[in-house]
C-alpha cells in the first residue's frame, strides 16, 4: 500500500479507524520515548500502563524517558523506537531531509506550542513591542529561537535592533534570573518554573506565549514513521486510545498521576510538577479548539501554517507537504473524544 493511502488529505477527512487488538490477544510490545525527563503532562502514559489501559487496549508499552524534542525525533526515525512524543515541528526539516523516515503526527496532545517570550519585571519591558533594541537569549538553532521572526511579523514586534545572546540550554533561565539578558524564548512551563526554583518570584515573571498572541501553531504530538503506521495500524491506533484514556485519567485525578510518576522516578517534585501541569493543561492541552472538537482534533490549515513557518526558519527549500506528515487515521471516534 502506498504511504499515501493512509494519509490525511484535508482535515475533516472521513477516514476508518484501524480495528484494535482485544486484550486478550498476546500483547504488542510498543518501544516510546518521551521528549524530556519525566514532567506533570507525561502521567498520561504512566497512568496508562498503571492502570491497565494499554494492556486492555493490546500493548505491553516500555516508556523511556528523552533527552529533548529534536533527540526523540532523531531516535523514532532511526528506528531505535516504534514512537515518540516531540515537539512536532522538528519534523519539518528532518522530514524534508530523509523522505525515507518520515515522521507522522497520529495525535496532537498539544493543541497549541507551548513556545514564549519569557522576563522578568526587572528588565522594564512590558509588552511585546518593548522588546525593541532589548538583549534576547536563547540556544542557537532552538525552536523558539527559529520561530520568532514569525511570531514577530505576527505580533508586529520590530526586530531590527533586538540583539540575541547564545547559550546552553541550561543555562538560559540562570542568566535571564541574573540579568544577563532581559528575554529569553523557550517553552513557557519549562522556563516559568526554572525561575521560581532559581528564587524570583512568580509575580515578577512576564510571559507572552506564541500561540496566544499571533502564531498559533500546533505543538507537542504522538509520532511513528510512516512506514512502521503502515504495518502496524492496529498498534498505533491502541496506542492513541490508550493515550487519551490515560489523559481522561490525569485530568480527573493528578495527584494519581503525580503519583504514578514519583513511583518511576523517586526525585521527581510532585507538587512542582502537578503545577506545571496544571500550566500545560491550560495553555496547550484544553484549548479551546480542543474543548470544541476533542482531544486530537486536526485542523490541516494550522498544520499547512505550521509546515510553512518551520520551512521559512530553516531555510527549507522542498519543505514536505502537511498531508504528509499530519493524519487523523488513527484517532478513536469523534465521540470518544469530546472533552
Amino acid at each position: 500500500m502506498q504511504r499515501r493511502h493512509f494519509l490525511t488529505a484535508a482535515a475533516g477527512a472521513a477516514l476508518a479507524m484501524p480495528a484494535i487488538r482485544p486484550a486478550s490477544a498476546q500483547a504488542t510490545p510498543i518501544r516510546f520515548t518521551l521528549d524530556w525527563a519525566l514532567q506533570g503532562n507525561h502521567g498520561m502514559w504512566a497512568l496508562a500502563e498503571d492502570k491497565g489501559i494499554f494492556r486492555e487496549n493490546g500493548l505491553s508499552v516500555r516508556m523511556d524517558r528523552g533527552f529533548g524534542s529534536g533527540d526523540t525525533a532523531v531516535k523514532v526515525a532511526a528506528g531505535a523506537y516504534d514512537i515518540g512524543f516531540t515537539d512536532i515541528s522538528t519534523a519539518v526539516k528532518l522530514n524534508a531531509e530523509n523522505p525515507d523516515k518520515r515522521l507522522v503526527s497520529i495525535y496532537q496532545v498539544f493543541d497549541r506550542t507551548a513556545a514564549a517570550v519569557i522576563t522578568t519585571k526587572r528588565s522594564g519591558i512590558t509588552s511585546l513591542q518593548g522588546l525593541a533594541g532589548k538583549k534576547l537569549g536563547a540556544p542557537e538553532g532552538e525552536a523558539s529561537r527559529m520561530i520568532f521572526p514569525a511570531f514577530a511579523r505576527a505580533a508586529n514586534i520590530p526586530i531590527g535592533n533586538i540583539q540575541w545572546t547564545s547559550m546552553a540550554s541550561n543555562l538560559r533561565d540562570t542568566m535571564l534570573a541574573q540579568g544577563q539578558v532581559d528575554a529569553v524564548t523557550g517553552f513557557l512551563f519549562t522556563t516559568y518554573f526554572n525561575l521560581v526554583g532559581v528564587g524570583i518570584k512568580e509575580e515578577d515573571i512576564v510571559a507572552w506565549p506564541y500561540a496566544e498572541n499571533g502564531l498559533d501553531l500546533y505543538g507537542s504530538a504522538v509520532v511513528a514513521r510512516a512506514d512502521w503506521l503502515e504495518k502496524n495500524p492496529q498498534a498505533a491506533a491502541a496506542f492513541v486510545k490508550s493515550s487519551i484514556l490515560g489523559l481522561r485519567a490525569l485530568l480527573a485525578d493528578v495527584p494519581a498521576g503525580m503519583a504514578a510518576l514519583k513511583k518511576r522516578e523517586p526525585l521527581f517534585d510532585d507538587k512542582l510538577e502537578a503545577r506545571r501541569f496544571a500550566m500545560t493543561r491550560d495553555r496547550c492541552i484544553l484549548t479551546p479548539n480542543v474543548k470544541q472538537n476533542g482531544f486530537g482534533y486536526l485542523d490541516m490549515a494550522r498544520a499547512e501554517t505550521l509546515v510553512k513557518v518551520n520551512a521559512e526558519a530553516y531555510g527549507i527549500q522542498n519543505p514536505p507537504a502537511a498531508a504528509s506528515m499530519f493524519t487523523d487515521k488513527f484517532l478513536p471516534p469523534a465521540t470518544e473524544r469530546q472533552v
